[in-house]
């Protein structure tokens, strides 16, 4: 039996664990980055003082703030498109489809998938009496609170050819649920980018240039500081697991290798002993006494004990033919099989 054939399950498992590990180790690795990132950004308040904290950084520019204030549009606010009195600056709707789906277990569970969404903004600063810092693409924020504003759902009536249908398809429609979230005009949030100077002397805050997130959130920096803890705790158990899995799995393709090796040296061991046997059998049952005509021609001791094929030669005895593999030693034709040979 092929040897891949005999670990095929734990190569598996190997392969599965080790995509499932190397998203983990990234994902750990991003993680303590962005922890300690934020552990050393500076808390700064939206005042006078912070023209004076950003001239000490380089180009004006600092990696990593955190900044808490107001939110108020620069210019017109959207409106939110359920409740006129409520506006905002980001406006996120969404459309999803409720369905009732058939797994392949044959079980019926509930399933959501979302069929249309389309984000609205406007820009805006965090504002603090007459100070203000403008925030910059802030739909590419990673984590980005918005109040829920309207959450409806409305359910499907599905008729007797509905329920035929989705019996067969796998698939039953229960509604469709529309969702509209804002972050509102007003709102206390907490900014965590990069903080900048514009030339004209504005100030900005946007997604850090070297890959850290931006967050737009209602949380504190200390609260954010727990979350990121509690998913970097969460992932080291992770890779303990899936490290363990991967030991054992590689253990048991080690233990099946192994196995597999002391079981062919046995074998070739065995295959050793029963040729000396063979060989010395038959070395007391040759003829003694023999002419050179039926000598063997290579060792001139044994007699001729085997044919070569195609060519047809009786020229070799057994021992010296185990040796000979290619060309025939009196014609030099290529030897495709070999026979034994009764000489009378």
């Amino acid at each position: 039996m092929d040897f891949f054939s005999e670990i095929i399950g734990e190569t598996v498992i190997l392969g599965i664990d080790s995509l499932i590990l190397g998203f983990c180790v990234k994902q750990l690795s991003k993680c303590k980055h962005i922890l300690n990132a934020l552990q050393k950004s500076p808390v700064l308040d939206i005042d006078s003082s912070l023209n004076k904290e950003i001239n000490k950084y380089p180009n004006n520019t600092i990696p990593y703030v955190v900044i808490r204030g107001l939110v108020k549009p620069l210019g017109n606010p959207i409106v939110s498109n359920y409740n006129n009195s409520v506006t905002g600056v980001i406006q996120r709707l969404t459309i999803k489809e409720h369905v009732i789906a058939r797994t392949s277990a044959g079980f019926w569970s509930d399933q959501t998938r979302t069929i249309h969404e389309v984000c609205n903004s406007t820009p805006f600063v965090l504002n603090n009496g007459k100070y203000n810092i403008e925030v910059v693409d802030a739909l590419a924020a990673e984590l980005l609170d918005l109040d829920v504003i309207s959450d409806k759902f409305e359910p499907m009536s599905p008729g007797v050819i509905d329920h035929v249908w989705g019996f067969f398809s796998g698939v039953r429609q229960r509604g469709l649920q529309t969702m509209e979230e804002m972050l509102r005009d007003g709102s206390y949030i907490t900014a965590i980018g990069e903080l900048s100077r514009t030339q004209s002397g504005a100030l900005k805050i946007q997604p850090p240039r070297d890959g850290l997130p931006l967050y737009l959130t209602t949380a504190t920096k200390s609260s954010l500081l727990k979350r990121l803890a509690s998913s970097r705790d969460f992932l080291r158990i992770l890779l303990v697991v899936f490290g363990a899995v991967a030991v054992l799995a590689s253990g048991r393709v080690a233990y099946k290798y192994l196995r597999r090796r002391r079981r062919r040296q046995l074998e070739d061991s065995l295959k050793r002993q029963l040729a000396a046997g063979r060989k010395e059998r038959r070395a007391h049952a040759r003829e003694k006494n023999l002419t050179d005509v039926q000598l063997c021609v290579v060792c001139s001791e044994n007699p001729k004990e085997i044919i070569l094929l195609p060519c047809g030669h009786v020229c070799l005895c057994e021992d010296c033919s185990d040796n000979i593999k290619d060309n025939c030693p009196i014609c030099r034709e290529r030897i495709e099989s070999r026979a034994p040979a009764f000489i009378t």
